[in-house]
């Protein structure tokens, strides 16, 4: 399939920079009936859903995997994505070509500068497809210590931020608590679950209320995710693989959902692929532990959700591509251009929308 087709023109003024204050005051596009868009806001949701629904929550917590180094006069960005082992870790560099084998990488903030700096790190090797494989100075028990003292939030390239520097008014963004979600537990994740980003403990507690169900999964979102497709045709493109888990006791809420004829809607992209990823093709949800490295395009038939809780996503993206398997290309086309034109916030940071999955087994 052509990745043309997965275009649109975006302004610029869409891409929120910062998220809703409060959280659940962001709006939510309303494709939950076929033909019909109507325009709400997220605190709106539980009136949507309905007693026996499932909600299938991604309950990962981002690290702070965005890492500011320098090697001699050479400034580098560093975004951690796929942990090779305790101390060595896969990296997208921002001037990478400035690096080599053998480099090392010192880590700075806006309060300690390079050349004080203990946390450093090894270029092992690099790759044009893979990026740089760094080898950290410090013990895999340490390692998640000195990530929360030197490392940001890592927020997508679309969000732009200042380079730390000292004095600089950094902390004015609170990323490290705007960027992950109000139950997030598993730290593993080096990009935000974002669709789960609009929860908040009132808007749970009235799904609750309402008899909605709660099932978490964990699906470790790596930085992949943000990576155009640069292939003229889908069957061309590689995704990177993610690590999930599905419990035991989470497959049997849902099979025990499904079997009862009720909804199973998922919160996000992530959780999406990782329950398509452990279901067979009679739709029964099986446990799972592993990587998955799944890629939904229009013409995918779904085995195990009725909605979908998302974002809106960049154009000829592999998340776009999913959102139009759902929901299907004309419609998706038609509500960004409603959502465009209707001042929608676009990205990580911007508003929701619920669909409703027509291809189904």
């Amino acid at each position: 399939m052509k990745v043309d087709i997965f275009d649109f023109e975006l302004p610029r003024e869409c891409i929120a920079a910062e998220p809703a204050h409060p959280r659940d005051a962001s709006k939510l596009l309303d494709l939950s009936v076929e033909d019909k868009i109507a325009d709400r806001h997220f605190y709106d949701l539980p009136d949507l859903l309905a007693e026996g629904d499932v909600l299938v929550f991604n309950d990962t917590k981002v690290i702070p995997a965005r890492l500011y180094g320098a090697r001699g006069d050479a400034l580098v960005e560093v975004t951690l994505y796929h942990p090779i082992d305790g101390i060595c870790w896969m990296s997208f560099v921002k001037n990478a070509k400035r690096l080599k084998p053998g480099d090392i990488v010192k880590f700075y903030t806006d309060t300690v500068p390079a050349e004080n700096s203990d946390f450093v790190a090894t270029v092992i090797e690099k790759s044009q497809e893979d990026g740089v494989r760094l080898s950290f100075n410090c013990s895999p028990e340490d390692l998640p210590r000195k990530l929360e003292q030197f490392g940001f939030m890592p927020l997508p390239p679309y969000i732009k931020r200042e380079r730390p520097q000292p004095n600089s008014l950094w902390h004015r963004f609170n990323d490290k608590e705007n960027y992950q979600t109000v139950y997030a537990k598993h730290e593993g994740a080096v990009a935000a679950p974002t669709a789960g980003l609009h929860f908040t403990e009132n808007v749970l507690q009235k799904l609750r209320n309402k008899g909605v169900r709660e099932v978490f999964l964990t699906l470790h979102v790596g930085a992949g995710t943000f990576l155009p497709v640069k292939t003229e045709d889908t069957e061309d493109h590689k995704m990177h693989a993610e690590y999930g888990i599905i419990t035991p006791a989470a497959a049997k809420i849902i099979n025990q959902a499904k079997a009862e004829g009720k909804r199973v809607i998922a919160v996000g992209t992530t959780s999406l692929r990782l329950l398509e990823s452990a279901a067979d093709d009679k739709g029964i949800l099986h446990p799972f532990t592993g990587e998955t490295d799944i890629f939904i395009t229009p013409g995918y038939k779904f085995k195990m959700i009725d909605m979908l809780i998302t974002n809106f996503h960049l154009p000829k993206s592999t998340l776009f591509m999913l959102v139009c398997a759902v929901a299907g290309i004309e419609r998706m086309q038609e509500a960004y251009r409603h959502a465009v034109q209707t001042g929608y916030r676009f990205y990580s940071y911007g508003d929701s929308s619920i669909l409703k999955c027509v291809n189904k087994i």
